[in-house]
């Protein structure tokens, strides 16, 4: 609202600058990420899963990220595999998740998550000699395009390769 990204008259966008300006300072974004006070209150928002806006009713919703593991065996054979969960609320966590390593701007974090959703899929499948991970964004059409007959596209991103050696797969096999 703030920066009049909506249909609501113009007094709106100006009174939601003034809130921004107070929830930013509540925040504690203008102060320096080492000091202290900083810490904790980022600890504070994200313990209670309130660090970054809502955005159920967004006007500007933006594309969702995918990740596809493709498992490859050692006769050659290639299977895909999404990350599984057992639970509604497990699929809006996954896609959350999703979400953050889109946005993370650390290679290395973003692999690490990464390794860390495909090491279940291993266990699953403990014969895959080697793995990648493709992580990319599914590109809605718009309204209009989609009435013509568009489909979503799929942009990849970033892709990272697996393999176990004979002790890593000791280690995951405890």
């Amino acid at each position: 609202m703030a920066r009049g990204l909506t249909i609501l008259p113009s007094p709106f966008p100006r009174l939601s600058q003034k809130a921004e300006t107070v929830a930013t300072a509540v925040s504690g974004r203008q102060f320096s990420a080492l000091t202290p006070l900083r810490q904790t209150l980022t600890t504070y928002l994200h313990l209670a899963g309130i660090e970054t806006g809502y955005g159920y009713f967004a006007p500007n919703v933006p594309g969702s990220y995918k990740l596809v593991f493709e498992l490859h065996y050692p006769d050659g054979r290639v299977e895909r595999e999404l990350p599984r969960v057992n639970s509604a609320a497990g699929d809006l966590r996954i896609a959350g998740l999703l979400d953050k390593i889109g946005r993370t701007r650390s290679e290395a974090l973003r692999e690490h998550l990464v390794k860390m959703m495909a090491a279940p899929i291993w266990r699953e499948h403990p014969d895959v000699k080697t793995m990648r991970a493709v992580f990319g964004l599914l590109v809605l059409p718009s309204a209009l395009d989609f009435e013509r007959g568009q489909q979503a596209s799929y942009v990849c991103l970033y892709s990272y390769d697996f393999s176990l050696s004979p002790e890593s797969k000791e280690a995951t096999d405890r």
